[in-house]
């Protein structure tokens, strides 16, 4: 599936940027079809190593979708083209902050997610760079809009980001503007993990972001710390998001059928 969007191309014309997104992965519940997440990767991956892994949880009632990102020249990496939901130079809130490809990134979770039946909850989670995109849709969930602003018409039930950080961090006051907006905000369930010894996102990205939502309306937040943990996942964190999930999406324990 692609997207297109405007950039400016020579002479000041508009051109079209294009986003061709890789294979998508399905990890089917095997019990009763509660709730549909899908599960954004990080940098450099692809959904494939995400299905392998979440198929492993015991979340039975819980339909796994874990699309490829589109491959696009990384600035962080000097313009070397990698899997990547958007552009990067680096974490800081002044940073440029490629919201073209955050919405066609957003855009696709969203029709991933419109086919599935209306009574099943809904939510978008993700790791490292896919925890970024996850932040970013609860970000146009609460505003109502994407950055480009079209109309952001699915409700969210749950968002959940491991290794993370909040892009468009400075923009954030400006999406919970409104009272519907703030009503979105603030009964949103997300839940951030991060490493205290992450050297790739550092935790202070992941504590500020936290801070951050949490301080313009997100008051429904988990900000969970692990002392050892590097910029890669362990049972412990992934057993917090099994609990977390089943309460906060309300899945019938031990009922697989």
């Amino acid at each position: 599936m692609s997207f297109s969007g405007p950039s400016l191309g020579s002479g000041g014309r508009t051109a079209r940027r294009v986003f061709e997104f890789g294979r998508t992965y399905v990890v089917k519940p095997k019990g009763k079809h509660q709730a549909t997440i899908v599960w954004l990767h990080g940098l450099g991956d692809n959904g494939s190593s995400w299905s392998q892994l979440l198929e492993t949880l015991p979340l039975p009632n819980i339909k796994w979708i874990c699309p490829t990102s589109p491959s696009q020249p990384l600035t962080l990496f000097g313009g070397f083209p990698t899997t990547a939901w958007f552009d990067v130079s680096d974490l800081s809130e002044d940073a440029h902050q490629d919201v073209e490809s955050m919405d066609a990134s957003a855009a696709h979770v969203l029709s991933l997610l419109s086919t599935e039946p209306p009574n099943i909850k809904l939510g978008v989670g993700g790791f490292s760079m896919g925890a970024a995109t996850a932040l970013y849709s609860a970000t146009c969930f609460s505003h109502g809009k994407f950055g480009n602003g079209n109309s952001y018409s699915t409700h969210l039930d749950a968002v959940v980001g491991l290794s993370g950080w909040l892009p468009c961090a400075k923009d954030l006051s400006n999406k919970v503007e409104g009272e519907e907006a703030a009503n979105r905000a603030s009964s949103l369930p997300i839940l951030l993990c991060h490493g205290k010894a992450d050297d790739v996102v550092r935790f202070r990205y992941g504590e500020k972001s936290a801070q951050k939502l949490t301080s313009t309306g997100f008051k429904n937040l988990t900000f969970k710390s692990y002392d050892s943990l590097g910029h890669y996942t362990i049972p412990e964190e992934m057993d917090e998001v099994c609990s977390w999930l089943t309460s906060k999406l309300e899945l019938e324990v031990g009922k697989n059928l």
